[in-house]
């Protein structure tokens, strides 16, 4: 897996096994796409689906041509019924199939399984994919971590965990009031401290890999979400948990598993 790009500019996450491409989110342009996927040796014709998690733009910014320009012919996008509904008009999908959160489905030899997110959007959604033995989950835009959200953690090799914001530069930046009760709300976006919390109190340690997602670039900075995710990790004895900060600009490293 690798992080093409995450935060307010475009997300978006490339996950493969040995037959089976995904593409989770789009909404980094498709030549900024096709860039990033470059640099981690893989091509948008290899895509075997785009999975979308939400209606906000910086999820599906690049969706509409990169599900037409995409694999062969049109690449299947995978959305729940309700977002469909929700995206803008001029967005045109060749190749729709619609899922439901809560409701496990396949792709190839990928189990794909969608789950409710508390965010302010129609019908937001995480998911946990297994293949292989292996499970991994991406898990961004929510405002707090609710039981169901922790139950799809437990037992993942590789995690994907928003870290959007420091609550005093959230506090004290540049932000109306109304943007910052809404990212500071329980449907908007997961403070490091409340990252921390979970790290320090209720993850499993099975994660190998463990990235840092959606920061902000006005109310965050990655060293001090770094320190903060480390700090939880050490105090919890999940030394062994690779640590890594996503970027807005450029990919993560790929890790496998």
């Amino acid at each position: 897996m690798a992080v093409l790009g995450s935060g307010s500019s475009g997300n978006s996450t490339f996950l493969a096994t040995e037959r089976v491409r995904l593409l989770i989110d789009a909404g980094l342009s498709g030549r900024e796409t096709l860039r990033r996927m470059a640099l981690i040796g893989e091509t948008l014709e290899s895509l075997d689906a785009i999975l979308i998690t939400h209606e906000h733009s910086d999820h599906i910014n690049g969706l509409a041509g990169l599900a037409r320009k995409a694999g062969r012919g049109a690449t299947p996008v995978y959305i729940s019924s309700r977002t469909r509904l929700a995206l803008p008009p001029q967005i045109k999908l060749p190749a729709v199939e619609s899922f439901e959160p809560g409701c496990r489905f396949e792709i190839g030899e990928v189990a794909v399984e969608p789950f409710t997110i508390p965010h302010d959007a129609v019908d937001p959604v995480a998911f946990r994919f297994t293949a292989e033995g292996v499970r991994v989950a991406i898990v961004t835009d929510l405002g707090y971590m609710p039981q169901n959200v922790k139950h799809y953690l437990s037992g993942c090799h590789g995690l994907i965990l928003e870290s959007n914001h420091d609550l005093e530069m959230l506090r004290s930046g540049p932000y109306p009031w109304y943007v910052k009760q809404r990212v500071g709300s329980q449907t908007g976006h997961l403070s490091n401290e409340a990252l921390g919390k979970f790290l320090r109190q209720e993850f499993d340690r099975e994660a190998r890999v463990l990235v840092l997602a959606h920061l902000s670039q006005q109310n965050n900075h990655p060293e001090i979400a770094r320190l903060e995710a480390a700090s939880a990790l050490e105090e919890h004895s999940a030394g062994q948990t690779k640590l890594t900060v996503s970027s807005q600009t450029e990919p993560t490293e790929v890790f496998w598993f």
